[in-house]
């Protein structure tokens, strides 16, 4: 099922989608909505995982990021395929059914369905946007577009792993195995996570570098001593900001840019980067 990863793999093509800032002329003339869609709903998550408890303690929260933007991204991309959908490919959809209807009704159904106890105020933050459309059969068509999406997506991801009980982490006693870190020495997070679903790749660790330099080698040693004198109390200033390699996302950032008609696309794209990156660390 999750075989269908070509809109990731477009990662290094030209990011651009027409998408809620680019909805029909008409569409855009008569909705009042101050904020795009795609922006609006990724931060109705962010205040839901910054809530104390809201977040299940065993899930991570890019795993929800990334369902709510790729079933933003299905929403308005069966209406305007532009692009190879990320999983969901409806038949007949209208082409003048009102992407944004479709963003707003997918987002609230997926964030509905992971966050049930904040259902009342995702409601009201729905009612609220379709408020703002005109009431006609391209609203309501793209509310069936955005119900549809997100009800298949979240079928895909029902049995993806993430909720099964993570196992216990027991550190090895080999040299270089990984120990549990003082003050509290908590035990490992998220141990399942390496057989959860990855959202783009064939398997989490498709493309995983290379293992660590051996503890005996000179490189181990150059790179540890490294490693201690950026994060030594008594480094220099500029040595504390010494620059790194330039990771994936902010690689996405330079190339796509942030102009709104980009939004579904590129926040599909990067955060499932996000949550694959956290799936891959923990193989």
């Amino acid at each position: 099922m999750f075989r269908i990863v070509t809109i990731f793999v477009l990662i290094c093509s030209c990011l651009q989608f027409a998408s809620l800032a680019n909805a029909a002329t008409d569409e855009q003339q008569n909705s009042a909505q101050p904020v795009n869609a795609v922006i609006e709903w990724n931060r109705t998550l962010l205040a839901i995982v910054r809530t104390p408890g809201a977040q299940p303690a065993t899930i991570h929260s890019t795993r929800s990021f990334a369902i709510l933007h790729a079933a933003i991204y299905d929403a308005v991309n069966n209406i305007d395929p532009k692009f190879t959908p990320y999983l969901v490919r409806l038949p007949d959809v209208s082409r003048s059914a009102s992407e944004i209807a479709a963003a707003d009704e997918a987002a609230h159904d997926v964030l509905v369905f992971l966050y049930p106890a904040f259902q009342a105020s995702l409601d009201m933050e729905l009612e609220q946007d379709l408020a703002l459309l005109p009431d006609n059969e391209r609203k309501a068509q793209g509310i069936a577009v955005g119900q549809a999406v997100a009800g298949q997506l979240l079928a895909a991801r029902s049995a993806d792993g993430a909720n099964v009980t993570p196992p216990p982490y027991v550190p090895g006693t080999q040299p270089g195995d990984y120990q549990l870190t003082p003050p509290n020495f908590a035990p490992a997070d998220f141990t399942q996570w390496p057989q959860v679903t990855p959202f783009a790749l064939e398997r989490a660790d498709e493309f995983r570098p290379g293992p660590p330099p051996a503890l005996i080698s000179a490189l181990y040693t150059e790179v540890f001593n490294e490693v201690k004198s950026l994060g030594s109390l008594t480094a220099q200033p500029a040595l504390r900001n010494k620059p790194r390699s330039a990771s994936s996302g902010r690689a996405i950032s330079r190339t796509s840019g942030t102009r709104s008609h980009r939004l579904p696309r590129y926040n599909a794209i990067s955060i499932s980067r996000a949550a694959r990156g956290y799936l891959r660390c923990w193989i």
